[in-house]
């Protein structure tokens, strides 16, 4: 069992279809990532997201919908925005906090340390984020790798809220939780079918219920 005094807060990424926002929001997710970076195997348009976060806002109104980008520009982000009706933004590459914070959200920055990099320098920045995520470094994929963070690096008793992510599944993160004690916990190819972008519903349960019940 854990001995988180609150319930880890758990997000479920990379959705691209309904019936995985609903079997997500039954589950008990508190948030659904939606992918509009263009080079992933994830990425929805925005006409597909604005359906999806409809299916989501109607499931579970306190569920977070949030997107993610990798390095967009002010336009693109402001056109996801004005098409789709997200409540937080997540950033997976070198924004800057002046460029994250400008658009007046909650926003969650991705940070991807390496044995090289001092992380409790990293998460020391972007004091206006909601929160931090921390994943596997890749330059390519930027998240999704399905490959597991090295939970060594993780910073101990930070007071910010952090974020793990990183080759997650059921059967894992249960021992993440009680190695890191994040705030949250993030998943996407942890909970899918053989196919990347598609849930699997029970794979979604039952890490949902390992996270928040140990």
């Amino acid at each position: 069992m854990t001995t988180q005094a609150v319930p880890i807060w758990c997000k479920i990424c990379g959705l691209t279809r309904a019936d995985d926002v609903v079997a997500a929001a039954d589950a008990g997710a508190d948030a659904l990532g939606f992918n509009f970076f263009a080079a992933s195997s994830r990425f929805i348009a925005p006409d597909l997201a604005r359906q999806l976060c409809l299916v989501a806002a109607k499931a579970s109104a306190a569920m977070e919908r949030v997107g993610l980008f990798v390095d967009p520009s002010v336009e693109q982000v402001q056109a996801v925005l004005s098409a789709v009706d997200l409540s937080m933004l997540q950033f997976h590459g070198d924004e800057s906090e002046d460029f994250c914070r400008q658009f007046g959200m909650p926003y969650i920055k991705v940070l991807a340390p390496t044995p090289e990099v001092d992380v409790e320098e990293l998460v020391q920045g972007y004091e206006s984020a909601w929160a931090l995520l921390l994943d596997v470094h890749d330059p390519q994929l930027k998240g999704g790798t399905g490959r597991q963070f090295d939970w060594s690096l993780w910073p101990q008793g930070h007071h910010r809220r952090l974020i793990l992510a990183g080759g997650l599944d059921a059967e894992n993160v249960a021992a993440a939780i009680r190695q890191t004690q994040p705030f949250g916990v993030d998943v996407a190819s942890g909970v899918e079918s053989a196919s990347k972008g598609l849930k699997d519903p029970t794979k979604v349960r039952r890490f949902i219920e390992a996270a928040k019940h140990g």
